[in-house]
């Protein structure tokens, strides 16, 4: 219990001047003038107070400016119990922690009390009967905004003993008591988290009767275990987080329970790359000899993302399981850890993203999606891998001109110089894959029409972003049939579109 030198200054409901180490007593604390509030008052009184002065209310979460955060103020401020629907990797969890936040920073509670009693509005029989006792003089404690949150992950084994709770026989035993003394009720999760925060993720996955043991909590606010009907008006901020009913074949929200929830909000992926680099960027867990050591040009990291925005429309990935947003997080640190290893092996002092590291990135890719049946048949390596190639596809013309499918004959192309070098080289070219700095450059300087191609079209881009844009052109033209690529062990080879052919290969 904290009884730590803080100060609840310029609350409403108490002198501005008041110190909770001066409060250890329930007379101290009517001297003090603090008055009891619900928790859904204090969440609403305080966020009122945050709209008035233009305060972010959820830090760090982008992309919800104009869609999810008005709808859970709303629901807020109408003193709701919530329900945030959305696939998975839409930041569900992280809102209803934030709401901790717009708690106020201490309350009290009856010391010893096993579900936070309000010192004034005590409704346990312990608490009731310590007052009864001892009046002013029963300690009191103050608990953190920190610790009024409470969370369960649903699955199939919980039970309602758990959530609820159940009739202690080692209590029962240990006093002395009769099972008919509801004394010896061991209270579940959600009666200790009274005037508390309490999360149930994935509820779906809650077995049915284990959700209509909610009704009467949601609605009532009364418990019943094992044939005690207490009359316990628990004071909780209900936030449930759920994927949409239609997606999941483990289960559903009973209708009732669904009715007795207020507000049901709708989460959903960034739509844009620029908010989708931010949260990658804030999230991605990356030390600093990482960071020192690699330079990621603007474009990886709108390869980056696009390869994540191509996944969640590819016909070989469930589109109803989703695509978090995790997996460009972990992609992106597999990108850094690429190029950290390729100048560890090389022995450069400094290094920047190549496209041939983002092969590193697959293993982030396989384990985050959920392929269908033609997408198990293909393998999900060769879908990870043609997800690369789709978002350089779709970035190309954002950079370099228009690559027509179809073109006129002997209409001249600005790609018609690279293309031509290509089919005058009978061995292609090679990039492998832990080239070091000085060979890589000078691999693709070798590749004199690809230089003047960038110089007229990308001529602001810095001495080592061109490098990246050379490969990017070479990436782009094998998307669009100009050129062939090959992945063997050690590195990709590029050729002519017909060089196999000739070659026999």
């Amino acid at each position: 219990m904290y009884r730590n030198l803080f100060a609840l200054s310029r609350q409403k409901r108490t002198p501005e001047n008041m110190k909770i180490e001066h409060i250890k007593t329930l007379g101290d604390l009517k001297k003090s003038g603090y008055k009891s509030k619900s928790i859904k008052d204090e969440l609403r009184d305080n966020l009122i107070e945050k709209l008035k002065t233009n305060t972010v209310t959820f830090e760090g979460v982008h992309g919800y400016e104009n869609t999810v955060i008005p709808e859970l103020e709303r629901a807020i401020l109408s003193k709701h119990n919530i329900n945030l629907l959305g696939l998975r990797g839409q930041a569900k969890t992280r809102m209803a922690r934030l709401m901790v936040n717009l708690l106020d920073d201490y309350i009290p509670i009856v010391e010893g009390s096993e579900i936070n009693d309000d010192p004034l509005q005590p409704i346990s029989r312990y608490a009731v009967e310590l007052i009864k006792a001892q009046g002013d003089n029963i300690p009191i404690a103050w608990l953190s905004k920190h610790e009024r949150f409470a969370e369960k992950l649903a699955t199939p084994d919980v039970t309602v003993a758990d959530i609820i709770g159940d009739v202690d026989p080692i209590k029962a035993a240990h006093l002395k008591l009769s099972y008919a003394d509801d004394r010896v009720i061991h209270y579940g999760m959600i009666p200790r988290a009274n005037r508390c925060i309490f999360v149930i993720n994935e509820l779906p996955d809650l077995q049915a009767r284990i959700q209509v043991a909610l009704f009467n909590i949601l609605q009532e606010g009364d418990i019943q275990i094992r044939g005690f009907k207490l009359r316990l008006p628990l004071d909780i901020q209900f936030v449930f987080t759920a994927n949409p009913e239609d997606y999941t074949n483990r289960g559903s929200i009973v209708t009732p329970l669904k009715d007795r929830i207020g507000s049901q909000i709708i989460t959903h992926y960034p739509i844009d790359i620029n908010t989708a680099k931010r949260i990658t960027s804030q999230e991605a867990k990356l030390s600093e000899s990482q960071t020192n050591l690699v330079q990621i040009p603007e474009l990886a990291k709108d390869i980056l993302e696009q390869i994540v925005f191509e996944a969640r429309d590819n016909d070989y990935i469930d589109a109803k399981s989703g695509v978090s947003a995790r997996m460009s997080i972990t992609a992106l640190e597999n990108l850094v850890s690429t190029a950290e290893r390729r100048a560890l092996i090389a022995g450069d002092t400094q290094t920047q993203i190549r496209l041939t590291d983002f092969l590193g990135i697959i293993p982030a890719i396989t384990g985050k999606v959920e392929l269908v049946y033609e997408g198990e048949q293909e393998g999900a390596s060769v879908v990870a891998f043609n997800l690369i190639g789709d978002a350089i596809q779709e970035l190309f013309p954002l950079y370099f001109p228009k690559i027509e499918k179809l073109e006129k004959q002997n209409e001249e192309t600005p790609y018609d110089g690279v293309v031509s070098w290509f089919f005058n080289s009978k061995d292609g070219f090679e990039l492998l894959d832990d080239l070091n700095e000085t060979d890589y450059k000078q691999a693709l300087d070798d590749i004199e029409p690809l230089s003047q191609l960038i110089e007229k079209y990308q001529p602001e881009a810095d001495h080592e972003a061109k490098y990246f844009l050379k490969e990017f052109v070479l990436w782009g033209l094998v998307q669009f049939k100009k050129l062939n690529k090959y992945r063997y062990t050690e590195g990709i080879q590029f050729k002519d579109p017909y060089g196999s052919y000739i070659s026999g290969l």
